[in-house]
């Protein structure tokens, strides 16, 4: 009785091995070379929206041992301005947000403007991409991080204990991030710096993305974006 068990076994696995290749394969690729993630909230608005599916390049700073975060080779570090996904230990969350701290940078901000080394980043107002979901009770700008210039939102009523911090010094091996939605965002102002070792990989471009509140019908205008178009 085993030995027929194992023989129909042996001949499922042999007539499909093409198949079963290709899903290791896959798995391997989506493990440890790209893969793509699914955005449930709106802190990294108006780059990112709710329902966007990111593409995250996951070579971009580490090559890992599949299936692990064991880094066999440093490949690069996050640049100024970069967006990354990481799994947060101190949230218990995988989150997706802005590079804006590297190691060793002084940062901090004051009513949404950002310094780092002393030096304050470059805002300049922009025109909303739709104007009839234009909220008059935000400021749309775009900010010049690095070498990246991108948009973020920020309301014009009352600060709030996210509008503000003192200059702090990123620890080596750690990054200072934050969301483009920056009054509605849990980041490193919640929960700290990022330790290199919880980077998944660097996210590249919109694959698609799906309206939540329209009945998941997919946003056409949203098809294969480059996040980094500013």
């Amino acid at each position: 009785m085993i030995y027929k068990t194992h023989q129909k076994l042996f001949s499922l696995l042999k007539s499909n091995k093409q198949f079963i290749i290709f899903i290791l394969l896959m798995s391997v690729f989506r493990s440890a070379v790209a893969d793509w993630y699914s955005v449930p909230t709106g802190s990294m608005q108006p780059t990112i929206k709710e329902g966007d599916r990111i593409v995250v390049h996951k070579m971009a700073y580490d090559l890992r041992l599949p299936f692990t975060d064991i880094s066999l080779l440093s490949l690069d570090t996050p640049k100024h301005g970069e967006i990354i996904v990481f799994e947060s230990k101190a949230a218990d969350l995988r989150l997706i947000k802005r590079v804006v701290g590297l190691p060793g940078d002084v940062v901090a901000m004051n009513n949404e403007k950002i310094t780092i080394n002393g030096k304050i980043l470059t805002y300049q107002p922009y025109s909303h991409e739709n104007t009839s979901q234009h909220s008059s009770d935000k400021d749309y700008l775009m900010e010049t991080l690095g070498k990246i210039s991108h948009q973020i939102n920020v309301d014009k009523f009352a600060s709030n204990r996210l509008s503000n911090f003192a200059p702090v010094i990123v620890p080596a091996g750690h990054y200072l991030v934050l969301g483009d939605n920056r009054r509605h965002s849990a980041d490193s102002r919640v929960y700290g710096f990022v330790p290199h070792h919880e980077l998944l990989g660097k996210a590249t471009a919109i694959a698609f993305s799906v309206d939540y509140e329209n009945y998941y019908a997919p946003r056409a205008n949203r098809l294969f974006q480059d996040i980094y178009q500013g």
